[in-house]
């Protein structure tokens, strides 16, 4: 049988999926540096795959050096990874790096409507990573941070820059850090969330993306949408997946 790779090439790292058959049989991540293709070389150091799918903000270089892959949106590779992970998904959600989006999914990870926010930082990984740096702290240890809280104060800039000088003000008047953490974790909230009513929430909804690894995100997801979303024990790989399951249904 023959594979059948998926690269999704994000802003923060890529992921790489390869299918055989219609199962998975290996599944790779490397970030993505200044130095994208010399990542891919490294995640298939035996050569791509003669068949390849990629998706992600860099699927048109990786196609000006692997002429012969196929390209498809982001939108639709992670909605088919999702269907794949599970079926009875009705909406997705992808908080990346850079980028978020929102999916009404139909049946067969066929999408429906979506939103995509991939014009600023507010409501992406990239302003909880901004945020956790203005702490001092790591993403990780962030939303650890955050988790701790109970008075979270009303963050009212999405701009990472102004949300880090309200931040720094409300240190300033003795507002807990916990609570403060927490606060900017419930503003990136709120803003996908007001993407996925835009799209037409209903459960079940897959919760995927590199933020749909940090537990506060997850937990604050739930209380907003009043059900907890489904996360695949890999949120980041859904894209590749996605991507690789489209080429292989695809005649060559």
């Amino acid at each position: 049988m023959t594979d059948v790779a998926g690269l999704d090439i994000g802003s923060r790292s890529i992921e790489a999926v390869v299918v055989r058959g219609g199962e998975v049989v290996s599944m790779r991540r490397a970030p993505t540096t200044f130095d994208p293709l010399g990542q891919v070389r490294a995640l298939f150091p035996d050569g791509v795959p003669g068949r390849l799918a990629v998706t992600g903000y860099g699927r048109e270089l990786a196609l000006s050096h692997y002429p012969h892959a196929r390209t498809v949106t982001e939108i639709k590779a992670h909605a088919m990874g999702a269907a794949r992970l599970f079926p009875e998904a009705a909406t997705l959600l992808d908080i990346g790096g850079q980028d978020t989006k929102a999916v009404s999914l139909l049946p067969g990870g066929k999408v429906g409507r979506f939103e995509m926010n991939d014009r600023c930082a507010a409501g992406t990984g990239k302003f909880l990573e901004y945020t956790a740096t203005a702490f001092g702290l790591t993403v990780d240890a962030f939303a650890a941070l955050a988790l701790a809280g109970n008075d979270p104060p009303p963050i009212s800039s999405m701009c990472t820059v102004f949300a880090e000088t309200e931040a720094t003000t409300l240190m300033a008047r003795g507002v807990a850090q916990a609570d403060i953490a927490l606060g900017l974790h419930k503003a990136i909230v709120s803003r996908t969330v007001a993407m996925l009513s835009r799209v037409g929430l209903r459960a079940p909804l897959v919760f995927v993306g590199g933020v749909a690894k940090n537990p506060c995100a997850v937990r604050l997801v739930a209380e907003a949408v009043g059900f907890a979303p489904l996360v695949p024990a890999e949120p980041d790989m859904t894209g590749a997946l996605g991507a690789a399951l489209w080429l292989a249904q695809t005649p060559a």
